[in-house]
């Protein structure tokens, strides 16, 4: 009973310590003002996407060809496109899709990614170079050209477009978890955990992998602008939204021959990939400062 309690008292000090870094990395990350207005960008394009309804008048596919390319007025603050919808509802609509794809497409890439990763570089040997040369292969293609591909093969669509840039990514957390594992796995409280028969499941979910998460999590946050950048050229390609969805990307495309007619068309959409992207980086940045043990 007293090494029970023992062993109890020292997972409740590994939590507090955990919980104390935390801590010390949000009041570190507070004093950034560049992380926090990013942060304010991301939850306010959050924000807008959620009460898209509630913040529009117009329809987002409202077809009205008596309100052709209309400039930006009082009742449509954004103008309308080429066929007479509502750009400003639309760019609110976009919103959720690029943010969807680009959460849920870095969601995929992690599980996928970090799991692959834990097995290379937990057990090595034929496990870790059979992996690793996996994550090769993949790395040696352009990410969009490897997108490009999958949803040739899959069908253009929205969620094939997702399930793409959730496979190109693979690797990239992969390589990351891996790498941090193989440091990981050498400290002196994972030999404990194995000399106490611990099961190697348990030191893996248990153990290695929460001490290995701070990098996935800011390379997560950075990797969801690149996701929407990527969502949106799969979009302009007309490899990933089709007619009629609100994705920027597609509307950059629908837009671009009226660019000297109706510069608006272009400009909003185009506006809000780099907005949303820059918000995601400058986050990303103050996000890996703010959770580097060195910046204490």
């Amino acid at each position: 009973m007293q090494y029970s309690a023992k062993a109890v008292a020292g997972r409740g000090e590994a939590k507090s310590f955990k919980r104390r870094l935390w801590l010390e990395g949000w009041k570190r990350l507070r004093k950034q003002r560049t992380a926090m207005i990013g942060l304010a960008v991301v939850l306010f394009f959050i924000l807008i996407g959620l009460l898209a309804p509630l913040l529009t008048s117009h329809p987002f596919d409202g077809f009205n060809p008596e309100k052709t390319l209309i400039p930006p007025n009082a009742d449509h603050w954004f103008g309308t496109d080429d066929q007479g919808r509502d750009i400003f509802s639309r760019i609110l609509y976009g919103a959720r899709i690029s943010l969807w794809i680009g959460f849920f497409s870095v969601i995929g890439s992690i599980i996928v990614g970090c799991l692959l990763g834990l097995v290379a570089g937990f057990y090595g040997k034929w496990a870790d170079s059979i992996i690793s040369r996996f994550f090769d292969v993949m790395l040696a293609f352009p990410s969009i050209l490897l997108a490009i591909a999958i949803v040739a093969i899959l069908g253009p669509s929205l969620f094939n477009a997702l399930i793409a840039i959730a496979i190109i990514n693979i690797p990239t957390y992969g390589r990351l978890i891996r790498s941090r594992v193989l440091s990981v796995k050498e400290e002196e409280y994972i030999m404990s955990a194995k000399a106490i028969g611990m099961s190697n499941s348990r030191i893996l979910f248990l153990h290695i992998l929460p001490n290995s998460i701070t990098p996935i999590i800011v390379q997560g946050t950075l990797g969801i602008a690149t996701a929407i950048l990527e969502a949106a050229a799969l979009g302009f390609l007309g490899l990933g939204a089709q007619p009629g969805e609100p994705e920027w990307g597609k509307m950059l495309a629908d837009s671009r021959q009226f660019l000297t007619v109706a510069p608006w068309t272009l400009l909003f959409p185009g506006f809000a990939i780099m907005v949303t992207v820059i918000g995601f980086n400058m986050f990303g940045d103050g996000l890996r400062d703010a959770l580097d043990p060195k910046m204490k």
